[in-house]
């Protein structure tokens, strides 16, 4: 089977099953309502925050403070880049917030040797969950082994005890390339897929995250990240089907004030 046949395969597999669930072609079935908004209060919404900081500048007293709010309201998790996992990580010691780090990140260009390699560091360091972008130029080359394969030499260094995101960069990706990057994530053995880097543009959307949960089910999680920074943008994600949230506005949504611009 060629490429061009097996993303044909994979394509048509994801529609089945979106037809299955009465939403042919993808979209929703005639007459269908759009997803009621969950009834959640702001504080709520903090269980499903990894609050992020990944700007390369930001200085070490930029990640007290995000372990601080993250201890203050509770938050899911800190996001950071690998080379601050530990330092995180001995700040939320023993307090029940995660530690999550990007691996490959922002572009996914590198190796699959390289990616696994700095997941393992990155959960030597501390770090519990670990989200990995995807090669996005063999994606849209059609090279589909090759991606899942990058996958799952990242799945492989977690050795199933961290969970595993794919960042699969919606912003770059047509739409059936989205639902191939999920279906390879999720043949691969990751526990997420997730939108966006934030630094390729775009942003998460309630299409996008409708998109990924009716093609990965609901065995995985789907996490939106990138341009969410108020508490009404926030529920309408969830109401999507996102399971977690990547914010750097996180105590703007939780706390009713206004995040800046975005979703």
């Amino acid at each position: 089977m060629d490429e061009k046949q097996l993303i044909e395969r994979i394509v048509a597999e994801v529609v089945r099953r979106m037809a299955a669930a009465g939403q042919p072609g993808g979209q929703p079935a005639a007459g269908a309502a759009a997803p009621a908004a969950p009834s959640i209060a702001p504080a709520d919404l903090a269980g499903y925050i990894d609050h992020t900081l990944l700007r390369p500048e930001a200085p070490t007293s930029a990640f007290d403070k995000v372990c601080q709010e993250a201890l203050q309201h509770r938050f899911y998790s800190v996001c950071v880049n690998s080379c601050r996992a530990a330092y995180v990580a001995r700040k939320l010691q023993g307090t029940g917030v995660k530690v999550c780090a990007v691996v490959g990140f922002p572009l996914g260009a590198m190796t699959s040797r390289s990616k696994a390699f700095e997941a393992r560091e990155a959960i030597s360091d501390g770090a519990a969950e670990i989200d990995m972008v995807v090669n996005v130029g063999l994606l849209k080359s059609g090279d589909l082994a090759a991606v899942e394969e990058d996958i799952r030499a990242v799945r492989r260094a977690t050795r199933g005890t961290t969970v595993l995101k794919v960042i699969i960069e919606t912003a770059l990706l047509t739409q059936d390339e989205k639902v191939i990057a999920c279906e390879l994530a999720k043949k691969a053995g990751a526990d997420f897929v997730k939108t966006c880097t934030g630094f390729s543009g775009g942003a998460a959307s309630v299409e996008d995250v409708a998109l990924m949960r009716r093609a990965v089910g609901s065995a995985m999680g789907v996490k939106a990240s990138g341009g969410v920074r108020t508490f009404k943008g926030a529920v309408a994600l969830v109401a999507a089907g996102a399971t977690r949230l990547g914010c750097t506005a996180s105590v703007a949504i939780v706390t009713g004030g206004d995040g800046g611009a975005g979703y």
